[in-house]
C-alpha cells in the first residue's frame, strides 16, 4: 500500500507520536527552568544594604558567606533622594552576622553573574532581622576599568610624544 508521499501510514503515526512526546518534554523542561530559580519567602531573615552601584545584581541573586550560599536577593530599588541602590536580601536563620559586617557585590568570574559576598565583622552585637548593613561596596564595572586603563595608556603615550617633541626642539639652535 502506497500513499502520496511514499510513506506507510504506520510510519507517519510513529513520527507524529514521537513529535508530540518531544514537544511535551520541551514544555516540561521550560516549566522546570522558569520555576527552578524561585525561592521560598520564608527561607531566612531580611537585611538591607545601600550600594553606590548594583550593576548585574538582580532579584534571586545569591548571597554568599565564605563561598557558601546563605541567602538570596529579594528586592531592589533606587533611593530617590541620593540615587543609590537599595537592596533587600535574606540570610538563613542559622547564620548570625555581627553589625559591623560588610556586603560586597562581586562576580563569579569575568563573565559570571553577580552576587553579594558577606564579610563578617568582629562586633559582639549581631544584626537583627530587618537591620541595615552599613559597610558596603558596590559592583565594579569591567567596562569602566577597561576604559580607564585605555585612557591612561593613551594619555601616557600622548605625554611621551609631547616630551619627545620638546626634547628635540630644545636641541635645535
Amino acid at each position: 500500500m502506497s500513499t502520496v508521499s511514499g510513506m506507510r501510514p504506520r510510519s507517519a503515526l510513529v513520527e507524529l507520536v514521537t513529535g508530540f512526546v518531544m514537544l511535551a518534554a520541551l514544555v516540561v523542561l521550560m516549566v522546570v527552568a522558569m520555576t527552578g530559580r524561585h525561592h521560598a519567602v520564608g527561607d531566612g531573615y531580611p537585611l538591607h544594604a545601600v550600594f553606590s552601584q548594583a550593576d548585574g545584581l538582580g532579584v534571586g541573586s545569591d548571597v554568599k558567606l565564605a563561598g557558601i550560599t546563605v541567602g538570596h536577593v529579594t528586592a531592589e530599588s533606587v533611593n530617590p533622594k541620593d540615587f543609590r541602590a537599595m537592596v533587600t536580601f535574606t540570610v538563613r536563620p542559622d547564620v548570625s552576622l555581627p553589625d559591623d559586617s560588610a556586603a560586597i557585590i562581586t562576580s563569579d568570574s569575568l563573565l559570571g553573574g553577580k552576587y553579594i559576598a558577606l564579610s563578617p565583622g568582629g562586633s559582639e552585637t549581631m544584626l537583627k532581622p530587618g537591620g541595615q548593613m552599613i559597610q558596603t561596596q558596590g559592583s565594579i564595572s569591567l567596562e569602566e576599568l577597561l576604559s580607564k586603563f585605555i585612557f591612561s595608556v593613551t594619555d601616557s603615550i600622548q605625554k611621551s610624544k609631547t616630551q619627545d617633541q620638546k626634547a628635540k626642539g630644545d636641541d635645535l639652535p
